[in-house]
């Protein structure tokens, strides 16, 4: 969540003008977001990034020209880029993966309610990935051929006991707020705990940690 003094700023890209005026309408009646500019294909929301520097970008899959998917890619490469939300009607695997490979942060249905599309917007600005436990169960079969069945309690060479006790809870699809409840710990510290896993295994986000976690048998894939 934003700071009550600190305000997130979005640009949004889709190529149906009442999508974008609708999405402004909802994240703008939240006062810690505020809607710096606009595109309506991905070539023009690069540059709506390059020279706005806002915290979140919000990315339709199908634009003309450059897609979304592409503009991801351009985007997460930029230096200190801002973090990408995908917007989409496209609830399948390809255009998830394909999301989380271009670097986006979350990933949303367009029929989503307005409350989420708030939630998901100070999501990824805070610094996490939106991934409900339904998106993670598909990124671990993806990632091992198989759903989770368990977690090791082995050492993770280079992690504290806390800091590998996170990953294997991350690793079963728990988001933070989840983690801090079964640890007993607030939710600041365990998003520090986080950031430290990411950190000392060079890893991008918590995607990158989960599929990690598994082909490291910190996790184990069920038959």
């Amino acid at each position: 969540m934003a700071a009550d003094d600190v305000t997130v700023r979005v640009v949004l890209a889709d190529d149906q003008d009442l999508v974008r005026a609708g999405f402004r309408v909802i994240l703008e009646s939240e006062p810690g977001i505020t809607v710096v500019g606009e595109a309506a294909d991905g070539a023009t929301a690069v540059d709506a990034v390059t020279m706005l520097r806002p915290d979140v970008v919000c990315l339709d899959v199908q634009m003309p020209g450059v897609d979304g998917l592409e503009a991801a890619r351009r985007i997460t490469a930029l230096d200190d880029p801002p973090a990408v939300l995908i917007l989409t009607t496209f609830d399948n695997d390809d255009t998830l993966f394909a999301a989380l490979d271009a670097g986006a942060s979350g990933f949303l249905l367009k029929n989503a309610s307005p409350e989420k599309l708030i939630d998901a917007v100070l999501t990824v600005a805070s610094g996490d990935a939106l991934l409900a436990p339904d998106v993670t169960r598909r990124v671990i079969s993806r990632a091992t051929g198989s759903g989770p069945a368990g977690v090791s309690d082995g050492a993770v060479p280079g992690l504290t006991e806390r800091e590998a006790e996170v990953l294997r809870l991350l690793a079963q699809g728990m988001s933070n707020g989840e983690i801090a409840e079964r640890l007993y710990v607030g939710e600041a510290t365990v998003k520090t705990h986080v950031s430290n896993v990411l950190q000392k295994l060079q890893l991008r986000d918590r995607v990158q940690a989960v599929v990690w976690a598994y082909e490291h048998g910190v996790a184990r894939s069920g038959g």
